[in-house]
C-alpha cells in the first residue's frame, strides 16, 4: 500500500510548494514588466530617428499622359501644314505657271488624302487621322484656287455655294471608301459642310427672307433625318447641333416674319414656313429615342403649330382678339392628347405646350386684372372728389387703363373652363379646380371695366361677387373655403377703395359691408375671418359718418370707440373660438385709432382714454384676461395726466397720487391674499411714484408746505412700516424722511459752518473719528444687529 504522510506533514509540504510558486510568479511578472519596458522604448527611438530622417523621394509622375502628347503633337503638325498649304496658295501661287500650279497642288491633296490608308494598315490611327484632315483642308485650299484661276470671273457666292455641295459629296464619298471607312474625320465635316449649300443658293439667287429662311428649315430637317438615321456617334453628334443651331436660326427668321406681316398673304408664307419647323419637330418627336427629348420636340412642335396658325388668323382680325386666337389655337391642341395613335411623350408635349399658350394668355390679362383689382387705391388721394363716369374711370385713377383688353375676360374665361374641365390626373385636377374659380372671380371683376357700364352698376357687380363668394365659402373643403374667403376681403377692399369717390357710395357700401360680413360671422369656420371684417368696415363707416357729420376728428373718435365696445361683447361671447383674438386685436387696434383722432384735443383725449379703460377693465373681467387689468389702470391713470394736463395743472401730486392709491390698494390685496408676498414688489412702486417724484420737487421747492406735508406722509409711512414690520415702508419712508429733514436743516447747517472758526470743521471731523475708532466693534455689532432686523421683515 501507498505510504501517506500525516496530514501535518502533508500540509506543510503543501504550503512550501506554494510559496515557491509565488516566488516564481513574481519574478516572471518583474521580467514582463522589464520586457515590455524595454520595447516600448525602443518603439520611442525608431519614432524619433523616424522624424528626423527626410522622407524618401517619390519617383517623378509624367504631368502628360503619352496618348495626350501623340494627339498633341499630331493636331499641331496637321495645323502647320494646313497654314504652309495655305500661305502657298495666297502667297506663292502666282510665280507658277498653270500647270505647276495643278501639279502641285493635285499630287500634294491626292498624296494627304492617300496616306491615311496605308497609316491605318501599319496601325497607325491617329497619325492617320491628321493626315486625313489635311488632306480635307486641302481640298478646301484647291477649291479656292480654282477660283482664282480659272472661275475668277464667277459669282462669289454661288460658286461657293456649288463647292461647298462638292465637297460634300467629296467628303462623304472618302468617308465610305473601305481603304478609309476607319476614319471619324470626313463624315462629320462633310455633315458640318452641308449647312452652307442651300443657305448659300439662297443667297447667290437674291432670294427673299421666306427663301432663305426655308433654306435654314430644309437643312435643319435634312440634319433631323440624319441625326435619326446615322448609327456614328460623332456624325449624330454634329447632326444634332447643327438641326438645333440651323433650325433656331430659321424658327426666330420664321417668327419674325409672322410678327411683321402685314397682310393675309404675307401671314400666310411666314405661317407655312413656322408649319414647316413644327412638322420636323413633330417628325423627331416620333423617332427620337429618348421620352425627355421627344418631350421637348412636342412641345416644340405644338407652340409652332399655334404660331403658324395664330399669325394667320390674326392678319384678319383687330388687335385685340390676337391673344383670345392664339389661346383658342393653344386649347385645341388639348384635342390630340386623346389621340390614342400617338406616342406617349408626344401627347405629353401637345398637352404641355397647350399650357404654356395658355400661361401666356394669362400673363397678358395679368395686367388689367391688377388696374381692377388695385387701381382704386387712387381714391384715398382724392376721398369724395366725385362720382366717376363709369366703372373704367373708377378703377383707372392714377394708372392708365391698358389697351386691347376687350378679350381679356374672355381668355380667363376660357383658361377657367381647360381648367375645370380638361386637366388630368389626380394629383392635379384638385388644384385646377381652385384655380377654375379664381379665373372665373377675375374675368367678372373686369367685366364692369371693360364694358364701361355705369359707376354705380360697376359697384353693385363687386357687391354681388362679394356676396358670393361668401356664400361659396360655406363649402366643407377647406382650401376651397380659404380661396373663397380670401376672393371675398380682396373684393370687399377693392369695392371700398372704389367707393370712396362718393360719399353717399362710401356710407352705403361700408354699411352694406358691415352686414354681409357680420352675417358671414354666424358660420363657426368663417367667424375667424368674417367678424374682423365685419368690424373693420365698422370702424370705417363709423370714422366716413363722422367726417360726413362734419365732426371735427376728436368727436368723430367717441363714435369709432364703440367698433371696441362691440369687439369685447363679441368676444366675450365667443369664449375659446378660433375667432375671439382676431376680434380683440381689431378691437385694440380700433381703439389705438380712436386715441389717434382725439390726440389733438386734450380734453377729448382723456375722455376716450377713460373709456378705453373701462372697455379694458370689463375686459379682465375674464378669468382669462385677467392680466388686461394692468393695461386698464394705465389707461385710467394716462386719462387723469392728459385731464389735469388740460387743466394746466402743475403740482406732480396730483399725477402720481392717481397712481399711487391704485397700486397700493393692488399691493394690500395682495399681501391678504398671499402673506408671503414681499412688501417690495407690494407696496414699493406704489410709494415710489409718489414719494420720489415729491422729493425731487421738495429740494426745489422754496416754501415750506410741500417738504412739512412730505415729511409728515413719510413719517407715518416710516411708522406703519415699523409698526408691521414691512421693509419697504420702512427703507422708502425713512429715506425720504431723512433727506426732507437734511434739506429743511441745511440753510442752518450752511449758516452755523460760515460762523465757526476755519479750524473748526477739521478738528470736529478729526474727533467724530476718533469717537467712532473707539467704538468701532460696538458700532459694527450696532450695525449688524440693524441689518437682521430689516433682514426679518417682509
Amino acid at each position: 500500500m501507498t505510504h501517506l504522510p500525516p496530514p501535518a506533514e502533508e500540509l506543510r509540504l503543501l504550503d512550501a510548494e506554494l510559496w515557491q510558486l509565488d516566488a516564481r510568479r513574481s519574478q516572471l511578472l518583474a521580467r514582463r514588466a522589464w520586457l515590455v519596458a524595454t520595447l516600448h522604448q525602443g518603439q520611442q527611438q525608431s519614432r524619433a530617428e523616424a522624424r528626423t530622417q527626410p522622407p524618401p523621394a517619390a519617383p517623378p509622375r509624367p504631368e502628360t499622359a503619352a496618348p495626350s502628347v501623340q494627339n498633341l503633337l499630331l493636331i499641331l503638325g496637321g495645323v502647320l501644314l494646313t497654314l504652309a498649304a495655305a500661305v502657298f496658295t495666297l502667297v506663292s501661287w502666282g510665280h507658277m505657271g498653270i500647270t505647276g500650279r495643278a501639279v502641285v497642288l493635285g499630287a500634294v491633296t491626292l498624296a494627304a488624302l492617300a496616306a491615311p490608308a496605308a497609316l491605318l494598315k501599319r496601325g497607325l490611327r491617329s497619325t492617320a487621322e491628321s493626315v486625313a484632315g489635311l488632306g480635307l483642308a486641302l481640298t478646301v485650299l484647291d477649291a479656292y484656287a480654282l477660283h482664282e484661276a480659272a472661275l475668277a470671273g464667277t459669282d462669289g457666292t454661288g460658286y461657293a455655294a456649288a463647292a461647298s455641295a462638292v465637297l460634300v459629296v467629296v467628303w462623304s464619298a472618302y468617308g465610305v471608301l473601305p481603304a478609309t471607312a476607319a476614319l471619324r474625320l470626313p463624315l462629320p465635316s462633310a455633315l458640318a459642310a452641308a449647312q452652307l449649300p442651300l443657305l448659300l443658293w439662297a443667297l447667290a439667287a437674291d432670294a427673299g427672307p421666306y427663301m432663305i429662311t426655308a433654306a435654314l428649315l430644309v437643312t435643319a430637317g435634312l440634319d433631323a433625318v440624319v441625326a435619326l438615321r446615322g448609327t456614328a456617334g460623332a456624325v449624330r453628334i454634329t447632326a444634332v447641333v447643327g438641326a438645333y443651331a440651323v433650325g433656331g436660326w430659321g424658327v426666330l427668321g420664321a417668327g419674325w416674319l409672322s410678327l411683321t406681316a402685314d397682310g393675309p398673304g404675307a401671314a400666310a408664307r411666314a405661317g407655312a414656313l413656322l408649319l414647316l419647323a413644327a412638322g420636323i419637330a413633330s417628325g423627331a418627336a416620333w423617332r427620337v429615342p429618348g421620352a425627355r427629348h421627344a418631350l421637348g420636340l412636342a412641345i416644340a412642335s405644338g407652340l409652332l403649330t399655334v404660331g403658324a396658325l395664330g399669325g394667320v388668323v390674326r392678319s384678319g382680325m383687330p388687335s385685340e382678339w390676337a391673344v383670345p386666337a392664339h389661346l383658342a389655337l393653344g386649347i385645341a391642341l388639348l384635342t390630340a392628347v386623346r389621340v390614342s395613335r400617338l406616342p406617349e411623350a408626344v401627347r405629353r408635349g401637345l398637352a404641355w405646350a397647350s399650357g404654356v399658350v395658355q400661361a401666356l394668355a394669362l400673363l397678358w390679362a395679368l395686367p388689367v386684372v391688377a388696374v381692377v383689382v388695385l387701381g382704386p387705391a387712387g381714391w384715398l388721394g382724392r376721398v369724395w372728389g366725385g362720382a366717376p363716369s363709369d366703372a373704367r374711370a373708377a378703377v383707372a385713377v392714377e394708372t392708365p387703363w391698358p389697351p386691347d383688353a376687350a378679350g381679356v375676360p374672355v381668355v380667363l374665361v376660357a383658361v377657367a373652363a381647360v381648367l375645370a374641365l380638361a386637366v388630368p390626373g389626380e394629383q392635379w385636377r384638385p388644384r385646377a379646380r381652385l384655380g377654375a374659380p379664381v379665373l372665373c372671380w377675375a374675368a367678372v371683376l373686369t367685366l364692369p371695366a371693360v364694358f364701361g357700364i355705369p359707376y354705380v352698376a360697376g359697384m353693385l357687380v363687386l357687391g354681388v361677387v362679394t356676396a358670393a363668394a361668401l356664400y361659396a365659402s360655406r363649402t366643407t373643403v377647406s382650401a376651397a373655403r380659404v380661396t373663397a374667403v380670401v376672393l371675398a376681403l380682396v373684393t370687399a377692399v377693392s369695392l371700398a377703395l372704389t367707393a370712396l369717390a362718393s360719399q353717399t357710395a362710401t356710407l352705403v357700401v361700408l354699411a352694406a359691408l358691415t352686414a354681409l360680413f357680420a352675417a358671414a360671422s354666424w358660420q363657426a369656420g368663417l367667424a375667424a375671418v368674417t367678424a374682423p371684417a365685419a368690424l373693420v368696415h365698422a370702424a370705417a363707416l363709423a370714422a366716413a359718418t363722422g367726417a360726413a357729420a362734419d365732426w371735427p376728428p376728436a368727436r368723430t373718435a367717441l363714435l369709432v370707440l364703440a367698433v371696441p365696445v362691440a369687439a369685447a361683447l363679441l368676444a366675450a361671447r365667443l369664449g375659446a373660438s378660433l375667432a375671439t383674438v382676431p376680434v380683440e386685436i381689431v378691437g385694440a387696434a380700433t381703439g389705438l385709432l380712436a386715441v389717434g383722432l382725439a390726440v389733438t384735443d386734450p380734453p377729448m383725449l382723456a375722455l376716450v382714454l377713460a373709456l378705453c379703460g373701462t372697455i379694458t377693465a370689463a375686459t379682465a373681467l375674464r378669468p382669462e384676461r385677467r392680466p388686461l387689468g394692468y393695461a386698464a389702470t394705465a389707461l385710467f391713470v394716462l386719462a387723469a395726466w392728459v385731464r389735469l394736463a388740460a387743466w394746466d395743472v402743475g403740482t406732480p401730486e396730483a399725477y402720481t397720487l392717481p397712481v399711487t392709491v391704485p397700486a397700493l390698494l393692488v399691493g394690500a390685496v395682495r399681501r391678504r391674499r398671499d402673506p408671503r408676498a414681499s412688501s417690495w414688489t407690494a407696496y414699493g412702486p406704489g410709494l415710489a411714484a409718489t414719494l420720489l417724484p415729491s422729493l425731487v420737487a421738495a429740494w426745489a421747492d422754496p416754501h415750506w408746505t410741500r417738504p412739512l406735508l412730505l415729511g409728515t406722509a413719510a413719517l407715518v409711512v416710516t411708522l406703519l412700516g415699523a409698526r408691521h414690520h414691512l421693509q419697504a415702508p420702512l427703507v422708502l419712508g425713512g429715506s425720504v424722511l431723512a433727506l426732507v429733514t437734511l434739506h429743511e436743516l441745511a440753510p442752518y447747517v450752511v449758516q452755523v459752518t460760515g460762523a465757526l472758526p476755519r479750524w473748526a470743521p477739521p478738528a470736529l471731523a478729526g474727533l467724530l473719528l476718533l469717537a467712532l475708532g473707539a467704538t468701532y466693534e460696538q458700532r459694527i455689532r450696532d450695525v449688524r444687529r440693524v441689518r437682521e432686523a430689516l433682514g426679518r421683515m417682509d
